[in-house]
């Protein structure tokens, strides 16, 4: 290996390690995390106090979009359908129509204050009408605070499926500039039907496969199974793209599919997509600073402002209370929800698209659209805990469920159940994950005649097996017999 490539290694693990320190400080006094990558991407830029040139906006892109399908699929997961079912359609609602109203109060405000023309409003509009996950709960975690009347599950649909939306408009809007022959209603509509329903079938059909795979293939080795799901998640947005679907909706329709469903290894394919996320979004955040000219973003810094201060207080508020509007949500709910609409990744993403298809302005639009993300940041995501106390929407953090333990003393509370399976047991010759216990039961040992054996998700009960069953409910002692007691005569 060669000088170069140990002085570029050691550079990387350097500005890793460094990014990693600074985000556990940022966390602790409430700071977005997501402002220190990018802080440190532009300091060590070659426009600003480093040596790293890096313009290659298309790169940028790649690495991007590979970001935001890992954190769209990990979110997924983290998405239970019990908590979103009572907020399905305000969160559809906001990831829908708020993201149009956004766009359009911002396209009409920009066209009245400069020389953009109307559609290039637009265009900045779309790229800046979707909010960010990962800033928003990074923030509230690091405060360990807990919303009231299902924000927190709202919040969480909006953000993790209006980047489908934001997407669509930005490459309508960048299509119809780079065009040079005019477009109808009739491709609008043919394009956003075509984009959404190939997207949401495709992200249906693949989750469903996923879960299938996951649990028939059988690997030899356990740690292959992120691998082999890395592989699907990677063949289903490209392949959805491909068949000109909406790949960012596809993708997190499938972990939400893959993340309610039992299958083997969940809890640490979970815990594996959700680091490589935030490993992801390190190294797309500092891309994303090397990409930007800090004399670029002085120039554009009044217009900049302007518009951040509008989306703040007029689009965002506005695109809620419409989107919201026939909702039980009160007025300091939607309050709320409007102060939180922070901008992140995918508005600094899609605003590379117009950057690859040679649109008028896009170096300007690149520029402001990262200078907003900041003001955003720093404005709202500094904000979010006093505000939200302001408006007393925090409520008392659920009490911790006592951990589960093979060596069961007096004060623990987990009970440890001897179930025999009977011959004519429904479970017999069912992989465990397939069982049907309750989330809080595990089958910790398994005795098959005089042989012991350590269950995974994917063992085969027999009939006469005896099973060590934890749970920390003892009301859900008699569900858990259930599963293996009932007769199939019985069904």
């Amino acid at each position: 290996m060669n000088s170069a490539v140990e002085l570029l290694l050691i550079g990387s693990a350097i500005l890793l390690f460094f990014s990693v320190l600074f985000s556990k400080l940022s966390t602790k006094i409430g700071f977005p995390t997501i402002l220190v990558f990018i802080a440190i991407g532009m300091i060590v830029s070659i426009d600003g106090f480093g040596t790293i040139s890096f313009k290659d906006p298309h790169t940028a892109q790649i690495i991007g979009s590979i970001t935001l399908s890992f954190i769209l699929f990990s979110g997924g997961l983290d998405t239970e359908f019990k908590h979103i079912k009572p907020i399905l359609w305000n969160g559809v609602l906001l990831s829908t129509l708020g993201v149009l109203v956004t766009a359009f109060v911002i396209g009409g405000f920009i066209t009245l204050i400069s020389d953009f023309s109307f559609i290039e409003g637009l265009l900045v509009g779309a790229i800046v009408s979707s909010t960010d996950a990962a800033a928003v709960f990074s923030i509230l975690r690091s405060r360990d605070m807990h919303l009231k009347a299902n924000l927190s599950p709202t919040l969480e649909l909006e953000s993790g499926s209006n980047d489908a939306m934001a997407y669509l408009l930005t490459i309508l809007f960048t299509t119809i500039l780079s065009s040079k022959t005019k477009i109808g209603a009739f491709f609008v509509i043919k394009f956003f039907l075509q984009e959404m329903v190939i997207g949401a079938g495709a992200g249906f059909l693949m989750g469903k496969a996923m879960l299938w795979i996951i649990n028939r293939i059988k690997l030899a080795y356990d740690a292959l199974y992120p691998a082999l799901v890395l592989s699907m998640i990677l063949f289903t947005f490209s392949a959805v793209n491909f068949m000109h679907g909406n790949g960012y909706l596809a993708i997190y329709i499938a972990g939400m599919i893959l993340g309610n469903s039992d299958f083997i290894h969940k809890k640490s394919l979970k815990k594996f997509y959700e680091g490589i996320g935030w490993l992801l979004q390190i190294g797309m955040f500092i891309a994303l600073g090397l990409l930007v000219s800090p004399q670029k973003l002085v120039l554009v810094g009044g217009l900049g402002i302007m518009i951040a201060l509008v989306l703040i207080l007029i689009a965002r508020p506005t695109s809620v209370f419409i989107s919201l509007f026939f909702s039980k949500a009160n007025f300091p709910q939607k309050l709320f929800v409007s102060w939180v609409g922070l901008r992140g990744a995918v508005p600094i993403v899609l605003a590379t698209y117009p950057l690859l298809y040679n649109i008028n302005k896009s170096e300007t639009i690149f520029h402001i659209v990262f200078f907003v993300v900041l003001i955003s940041m720093l404005i709202q995501g500094t904000t979010l805990y006093p505000v939200a106390k302001w408006l007393r929407l925090e409520e008392p953090p659920p009490k911790k469920k006592t951990p589960k333990a093979l060596s069961l003393s007096e004060d623990v509370k987990s009970e440890l159940v001897e179930i025999v399976v009977p011959k004519n047991s429904m479970a017999g010759e069912k992989e465990i994950v397939h069982l049907g216990l309750p989330k809080n039961a595990l089958v910790v040992l398994i005795q098959r005649g005089k042989n012991y054996i350590t269950p995974r998700g994917d063992t085969i009960i027999h009939s006469r097996d005896k099973l060590m069953v934890m749970t920390d409910d003892k009301n859900e002692i008699d569900t858990i017999k259930n599963c293996f007691y009932i007769k199939k005569e019985d069904i």
